[in-house]
């Protein structure tokens, strides 16, 4: 038996597993999604089809031989993705780390590489497969060469080139020197497709006997494209040529799949966070065949006899996984389908309660009166993959699940917020390296998309099984993650009480006014007609002012105002551009408002009333605990926390949020400046501090003391200052971002900062102590104990910080304010369970939490409010909550009540 050489195209690959594998990212936070695909299909190769010779192909450097032919050539190729260039190197080494030569040749690229291994292959007697989707190897297929298909997992040979293309092996470079490729921008003859280039070939045999035959081409243009593009076509010819004559050293006992480094590899995986990958280093996994998965059993229970022996079986668990499918996205509207329920590794039931019309599918009321006992049982523990999606299906069902337990997308989270991805699908192919069955798979996609009540009931069960049951076993990795890296106590007495209470935020929603809405909305357009009439009139024409290339002509050539930024196709006319040119002519200030008032218009007035559900006339958006990285929830569906306050108009959309009816009243409890009163207790810096336990005016007595005046003569340019450099603080702004902000000189912005630090030592000292930390260690803390992996710190603070820097000092005092209002809420909430008061949280937006309630019963729900809120963590400094109340979000009165 011969002999096999499986040759890798290299860059081939890579995009292919970049783009096919979810992003990714390992325990450091580094993009780490084409690494994990490369080593999944490396592994795969040297497991299922056991070569005996492995090589890479490589690309090299700089531009190729073909690039003297053809400057174009390959001119359309658009720069490498940032996340995949960054992975390269790490590539690299696992390839290195599987002892596989990578062979290149200076001036040529991959296909030629392979096209002369596989000619010396060939001549010693070696069957070659060339893993590659580049068409332009077809060319090389013969008995001893066919290509691989990895995706599809299929082969290609001399019979599949005709049945696709409709001509044999040797025909390939003639046919793609008529078709071109638009891909590496080979030009071939227009109006040349594959059916008229395999019919011209198919007639004239090669591309020579094609263009000597122009008159006889069928029709008047394709014979005047074959004249007069003959000497494109050569030229084609020659670029698509693989050269298999490359002076190469293929040595090939190297080349020989041998035993790889395995301790280099675990060390590497372990590095990547490919937890499988590492601990099948541990064995010698060469010549074996792939260890088939263990096969996952689903029992769909859809007859009253079945299920009742299933519900004997449940009540015996003391923690079980639960996932829903249902008839949509909108938990706050959809219906149950079906019920997934999973205790053990590759195992779950199935429990359909609608399906097509003829299979059989149990009573919804049913099995939702025999399960609603089991779930509301606080000594049941319940785990699934984003859990508060079902907990609000099941509220909408009138059953209330009580015992939360590993929701594995928080647990991610909380191990890896810097990641920007927790969805099941890849937190499966992060812990257990299994691709799971995708959605689309069983609904489609598109217009011929259907609900998951009209796909069969047993594949649905397959999926939704898959779904309970990989939830389930990520529930158990991830507690002892969690217990390891000492993020236990975090999850289980902040993060998973937090989901339940907003569960119930989404359940509860809040009322929105469409009437109020719909007339800001006619009122918009009636000033953005005036303002486009009057921005015309300014320019003396009129112009599409949405067109970049329109404006730009009507700035900077008509009006000759300044250039500020370019792009790569001219002036910029962006956001932060307009803001410059404005005090310099009122045109752009007239673009800046119409661009705001037809944004507030188009993403609030006008969306928001779709979003109101039907059945209950509230809007339920979604809050978000694994989104912001600093540990902030976030708001989507739509965005409450984005809803402008800063402009009149912006300010006004609030008017249409309001309470239940007439006789109920919104309250809004906002914390008083809560992340510098984190900064004070954290850095601990004496006059902070104490500004704070004195009630002061904290802006005005940063003022006092930097600019050294008492602060009764603390003017409002100095309480700005001030106010711009403790938040800065926070943020690590620099002089420039200073500078920039309040509209001072660069310079004077830099001596404030100086003044600052030498004014509040200890701030200094903290922010300093963050850095000194988080260089060392590579990750930040919160007040409770929350890690953020960060990478690029400095030691010391630093008079210019970069971006790691910035994030790792924001992390920590954002992230201990976020820290503390979450355990406002539970304390809230827990006290409102208590005392059965009638009022209801509706919504947080960073510090500040809305209320609903009874106008008689406001002032007892302003009471437990303030002293829940303002006892959530005990600071060295006072914890303060502002109050008011209204009939809308917008229309406050201030509630003045003693605080603690």
């Amino acid at each position: 038996m011969k002999e096999t050489l499986y040759i890798i195209d290299t860059f081939s690959l890579v995009f292919q597993v970049f783009h096919a594998v979810p992003a990714m990212t390992g325990p450091a936070g580094q993009p780490t999604n084409a690494i994990f695909g490369i080593t999944r299909d490396i592994l795969n190769i040297i497991k299922t089809h056991s070569p005996d010779y492995l090589i890479f192909a490589m690309d090299s450097s700089g531009p190729g031989t073909r690039n003297e032919i053809f400057p174009e050539y390959k001119a359309n190729r658009s720069e490498m993705p940032e996340d995949l260039a960054a992975q390269i190197s790490s590539i690299m080494d696992v390839v290195k780390g599987f002892q596989v030569p990578i062979i290149e040749s200076p001036g040529w690229e991959a296909d030629d590489v392979f096209a002369t291994i596989a000619q010396l292959a060939k001549e010693k007697g070696i069957q070659t497969v060339i893993v590659t989707n580049d068409k332009d190897a077809r060319q090389l297929i013969n008995e001893s060469v066919q290509l691989y298909n990895i995706r599809k997992n299929t082969f290609m040979d001399a019979e599949g080139v005709v049945k696709d293309w409709g001509v044999r092996p040797e025909q390939v470079i003639d046919f793609q020197s008529l078709v071109g490729d638009a891909v590496d921008n080979i030009p071939g003859v227009p109006l040349v497709g594959p059916k008229k280039a395999q019919t011209l070939i198919e007639q004239f045999g090669t591309l020579e006997g094609v263009l000597e035959n122009a008159d006889q081409a069928k029709g008047p243009k394709l014979q005047q494209n074959l004249k007069e593009f003959a000497d494109q076509a050569r030229m084609s010819r020659e670029l698509v040529t693989l050269n298999k004559n490359l002076d190469l050293n293929v040595n090939w006992d190297d080349s020989r799949l041998t035993h790889p480094d395995r301790e280099r590899l675990r060390q590497l995986f372990t590095d990547f966070g490919f937890r499988r990958f590492a601990e099948e280093m541990k064995e010698d996994f060469t010549k074996q065949e792939e260890p088939r998965p263990s096969k996952r059993i689903w029992e769909t229970v859809d007859n009253l006899k079945a299920f009742q022996k299933f519900v004997t079986l449940l009540k015996k668990q003391d923690e079980f996984c639960v996932d829903l499918e249902t008839t949509g996205l909108k938990p706050a509207e959809a219906e149950i389908v079906g019920w997934a329920i999973s205790w053990q590794k590759n195992h779950g039931y199935y429990i359909p309660v609608e399906g097509p019309t003829g299979q059989k599918a149990l009573d919804p009321q049913i099995v939702l009166e025999q399960l609603k006992p089991i779930l509301e049982d606080p000594e049941i523990l319940i785990s699934n993959q984003n859990i508060k999606y079902d907990m609000v299906v099941l509220m909408r069902a009138g059953v209330y699940l009580q015992g939360v337990s590993i929701d594995p997308m928080v647990a991610s989270y909380l191990l890896s917020a810097g990641e920007r991805g927790h969805s099941l699908d890849k937190l499966s192919e992060r812990y257990l390296q299994h691709t799971m069955i995708p959605i689309s798979n069983l609904i489609g996609s598109g217009k011929q998309q259907k609900k998951m009540f009209e796909i069969d009931v047993e594949k649905v069960a397959e999926y939704a099984v898959e779904d309970a049951e990989i939830a389930w076993q990520l529930s158990r990795i991830l507690q002892e993650e969690l217990k390891q890296n000492s993020l236990w106590d975090l999850y289980w007495d902040l993060e998973r009480p937090l989901i339940p209470i907003l569960a119930e935020m989404e359940f509860n929603g809040i009322r929105v006014d469409p009437e109020e809405l719909k007339h800001q909305s006619q009122q918009l357009d009636l000033r953005l007609t005036d303002l486009i009439r009057e921005i015309h009139e300014i320019a003396g024409h009129e112009f599409n002012i949405a067109s970049p290339l329109q404006l730009r002509k009507v700035l900077f050539e008509e009006l000759k105002l300044p250039v500020i930024k370019k792009t790569k196709t001219g002036p910029s006319t962006d956001q932060s551009v307009l803001e410059k040119l404005a005090p310099l002519h009122e045109l752009p200030a007239k673009i800046t408002e119409h661009r705001h008032l037809s944004k507030l218009k188009s993403t609030y007035l006008d969306a928001l009333p779709d979003l109101v559900n039907p059945e209950t006339g509230r809007i339920h958006a979604s809050f978000n605990q694994v989104v912001a990285a600093t540990g902030r929830l976030s708001s989507s569906d739509p965005n409450l926390q984005n809803i402008p306050i800063r402009t009149e108009e912006g300010r006004q959309i609030r008017k249409a949020f309001v309470p239940e009816n007439a006789d109920w009243k919104l309250l809004c409890a906002d914390y008083s400046q809560i992340e510098l009163r984190v900064l004070a207790h954290l850095s601990q810096d004496t006059a902070l501090s104490q500004a704070f336990r004195e009630g002061a005016d904290i802006h005005t007595a940063v003022a006092a003391e930097t600019f050294r005046v008492s602060p009764e003569n603390v003017d409002s340019e100095m309480r700005r200052t001030a106010k711009a450099v403790n938040f800065g603080v926070i943020y690590g702004q620099s002089p420039f971002g200073l500078s920039e902000s309040i509209g001072i000189p660069q310079s004077e912005a830099a001596q404030f900062i100086e003044d600052y630090f030498q004014r509040y030592q200890g701030v200094r000292e903290f922010l300093d102590q963050i850095l000194e930390d988080c260089a060392k260690n590579q990750f930040v803390q919160t007040i409770c104990g929350r890690k953020r992996t960060i990478q690029g710190v400095r030691p010391g603070l630093q008079k210019q910080l970069n971006m790691p820097e910035r994030t790792a000092i924001n992390t920590v005092i954002q992230g201990s304010a976020a820290d503390l209002i979450k355990q406002a809420m539970i304390n809230v909430s827990e006290r409102l369970k208590q005392e059965q008061h009638p009022g209801r949280m509706l919504m947080q937006i960073h510090d500040e939490l809305v209320f609903e309630s009874p106008i008689l019963e406001i002032e007892s729900l302003s009471q437990i409010v303030r002293e829940e809120m303002e006892s959530a963590m005990r600071l060295d400094v006072p914890l303060i909550v502002d109050m008011s109340f209204g009939s809308n979000w917008l229309e406050q009165t201030n509630l003045e009540i003693p605080s603690l």
